[in-house]
């Protein structure tokens, strides 16, 4: 008899000492630590005209800048991951880099946890990032660190050419990710999941706002929250399938959820990000209609900012077994 899910399992999983604090990032992720400007500046000139004194006399960027958080992550990837070229064209989402790595570390806990508690590495182990978007962050930070091999998807033709633009300039990058552009935005895994494919992980940093409207009034209670006043534009930018769909992202888990069962015996876990806690209760419902067989949520948090997300199989015992002695190196 299948086993039924455990829909309410929450497990922090790392292999080093957690937090003391539980807003404190994960403790491999190298963005731990206040911002050496002087330092990042070598890696990326660029960044030295946005370096200012702060009210407490700390060097710092003023955050609610777009170029100068794109400086700052132009000199992170180069710092820390090894990737001298990168850049996004106007407009498209400029990530945090903190929050990504994190993202990608407790992923790679998830596996350990499924591997005797030793992380699979190398190119033996493949990911697959849903909506991708013209940055790549997530695949160069888990190839860098992990060595895995990413297959990265957006329904964007403008994000997947900047993507292998990326790839392409920065030989370190080439042959270890590919892009697939996704022709029906209504699908997930269809159309870019190839026949006979295999996946260890599927990411996702699924829209968050459930309209433009609904994005511009959170986005303006927040900054008069922090600042006082109302900000029109987004330090960190993106376009509108980047930030909002049609039923926010509760609606767009679920039906990936639905759709991610046609691909239950070709990958070990299926991962989302979940923002909002509200969301949790329909996800759990979803995933116990389709039957998955393990569930588990891994809480995260990035200063005053906690977020999560759902990790879902729908392998069996003995296929769990046969998939970490084939598939996974240390």
């Amino acid at each position: 008899m299948k086993k039924k899910p455990n829909i309410r399992q929450k497990k922090s999983l790392d292999r080093a000492p957690f937090p003391k604090n539980k807003l404190e990032l994960h403790p491999r992720n190298p963005h731990k630590m206040r911002y050496d400007f002087s330092l990042l500046a070598d890696s990326c000139a660029e960044l030295t005209q946005y370096v200012v004194k702060n009210a407490y006399g700390n060097e710092s960027i003023d955050f609610a800048n777009p170029l100068a958080v794109k400086a700052l992550n132009k000199a992170l990837l180069s710092h820390f991951y090894g990737v001298p070229f990168w850049d996004i064209p106007a407009g498209f989402l400029c990530p945090p880099i903190p929050g990504r790595a994190d993202y990608i570390h407790y992923l790679a806990d998830l596996l350990a946890d499924s591997n005797d508690d030793l992380i699979p590495r190398g190119s033996t182990v493949k990911a697959l990032d849903i909506g991708m978007g013209a940055n790549c962050v997530y695949p160069i930070i888990g190839n860098r660190e992990y060595g895995w091999k990413f297959v990265g998807s957006d329904i964007n033709k403008i994000a997947i050419d900047s993507s292998k633009m990326l790839i392409k300039s920065n030989t370190n990058l080439t042959g270890n990710i590919q892009v697939r552009l996704q022709t029906n935005k209504n699908d997930f895994f269809n159309g870019v999941w190839l026949a006979n494919e295999r996946f260890d992980l599927t990411l996702c940093n699924p829209p968050f706002h459930a309209s433009e409207s609904a994005m511009k009034s959170e986005s303006e209670r927040k900054w008069r929250g922090l600042k006082g006043q109302q900000k029109s534009t987004l330090n960190f930018g993106g376009q509108s399938d980047e930030l909002w769909c049609d039923g926010g992202e509760e609606r767009f888990i679920c039906r990936m959820i639905q759709e991610s069962k046609a691909y239950h015996d070709r990958c070990y876990w299926f991962t989302s990000l979940v923002a909002r806690q509200s969301s949790l209760s329909a996800i759990y419902r979803t995933l116990e209609s389709v039957g998955a067989v393990q569930v588990k949520t891994v809480d995260m948090a990035q200063g005053k900012k906690v977020s999560r997300f759902v990790a879902w199989s729908f392998l069996e015992s003995d296929q769990r077994d046969y998939w970490q002695d084939t598939y996974w190196t240390v």
